[in-house]
């Protein structure tokens, strides 16, 4: 692997990429890979570079540190207490961007997933959340502690309350305590609990399957997925129709169809 940014010479991620299409970026602002507004803003830019990428197929994020993420810079944004409005506008640009990021990863036409190896806290575990699929190691563990501390995490509980069940959901928002990799793995949290010194292998072969399928077919899949769970049954139903149609006009799904009747190694064209 490669290092690909190099953004203010002091980047809390890091850009990977292999030869098999996966974009690996690695988060590392110490001391707790705190969502501060520079590391939401690297992230950001980095998954709108991949959009335009035609080389990365898939996005892995995972952590050069021991925690995952610790979610919110507390401190950065304590610091601007002291501004005119106390604070307003810069919470107000820092949950929006926060916004911004978790809405990128939804709907970014690749796939994204989450390696986590220690503490997703807060908007780190609405990071989690926000990804496609999530692989945790058996060391991970998992909070929405804001109503330990007077703030509710809102922003977080969105990405919670479309991955998790409504009970799930509103105990780890209500409690605030924290659950191991087993139980947000009961929870729909994430996908598969892996021994911690395998998680590295484990997430990226993950992200080399899916890699190898043909982009188009994963970018139309993916962003039918989250549209038609917005949707009532019959118009989901009515919409995934048209998706399907559409897809099989494609040469991808003339080439995977033929490919499978003929016995052979489909060729995609990703189109």
């Amino acid at each position: 692997m490669v290092e690909l940014y190099a953004i203010r010479n002091e980047t809390p991620v890091i850009g990977h990429a292999n030869e098999a299409g996966v974009l690996r970026l690695t988060m590392q602002n110490a001391p707790a890979n705190a969502l501060s507004v520079h590391m939401m803003e690297v992230l950001l830019e980095q998954l709108q570079s991949a959009r335009l990428d035609k080389a990365v197929r898939v996005v892995l994020i995972d952590s050069g540190l021991k925690l995952f993420s610790a979610g919110h810079d507390l401190k950065e944004l304590t610091a601007h207490r002291k501004d005119p409005d106390r604070g307003r506008g810069f919470f107000d640009t820092t949950m929006r961007l926060c916004a911004s990021l978790m809405q990128e990863i939804v709907t970014h036409p690749k796939p994204v997933i989450a390696a986590v190896g220690g503490l997703a806290t807060a908007a780190g575990c609405q990071l989690v959340a926000s990804c496609d699929l999530a692989i945790a190691s058996d060391k991970a563990t998992f909070c929405t502690p804001g109503v330990n501390i007077g703030l509710f995490c809102s922003t977080p509980m969105v990405a919670l309350s479309r991955n998790l069940s409504r009970k799930h959901a509103m105990e780890m928002l209500l409690t605030g305590e924290t659950i191991d990799a087993s139980t947000a793995r009961e929870f729909g949290l994430i996908n598969r609990v892996v021994p911690e010194e395998y998680l590295g292998q484990i997430a990226m072969k993950y992200a080399q399957t899916i890699a190898s399928k043909s982009s188009l077919t994963v970018k139309i899949g993916k962003e039918a997925f989250y549209r038609q769970a917005e949707m009532p049954l019959s118009q989901a139903y009515e919409y995934a129709a048209g998706v399907m149609v559409e897809n099989m006009l494609a040469k991808d799904a003339e080439e995977g169809i033929g490919a499978f009747i003929e016995k052979r190694v489909p060729q995609w064209k990703d189109e």
